[in-house]
């Protein structure tokens, strides 16, 4: 069992969750990043930096994740992907992209997409608070125990 995480968009916070979780566990956790990022150092712990380039993360991330792994994404078209091949898949919020929801979730994407075209679109609070760092820890913490049970 991996941990993958696209780490070019992903909170430090998140990022130290998720090393802090691994190390405890002894997990593999690769963070997959068009650019180098700071990361524990652990053998738990592994940088893979790909060439930087459109979605050059994501396809690497595609490459190596197998079915038991998880994945840390805001990335709802790779999401979509990795849910279809059976992996386990959370944002840096804490919601899991299951088959049930991603459908929904890349429609609403690609909604979102066409306003931005179109200049529709409201600017929105994007802020981290506290509560979404916590919501992000339980659900990362339940998934993870659920996959090292399996």
């Amino acid at each position: 069992m991996t941990i993958y995480v696209d780490a070019d968009s992903c909170p430090v916070k998140v990022r130290e969750i998720i090393s802090k979780a691994a190390i405890r566990r002894e997990v593999t956790a690769r963070f997959v990043a068009a650019r180098s990022i700071p990361v524990k150092t652990s053998p738990w712990i592994e940088l893979i930096v790909v060439e930087p380039g459109q979605d050059a993360a994501d396809m690497e991330i595609q490459r190596l994740a197998e079915p038991g792994d998880m994945v840390i994404t805001r990335d709802i078209p790779l999401a979509a992907e990795l849910v279809e091949l059976g992996l386990t898949v959370l944002n840096d919020r804490g919601t899991q992209f299951t088959p049930e929801n991603i459908r929904t979730r890349l429609s609403e994407r690609n909604f979102m997409a066409e306003l931005r075209a179109m200049g529709l679109e409201s600017m929105k609070d994007r802020s981290f608070s506290p509560k979404e760092i916590q919501a992000f820890a339980s659900a990362f913490d339940r998934e993870l125990t659920r996959l090292l049970k399996e």
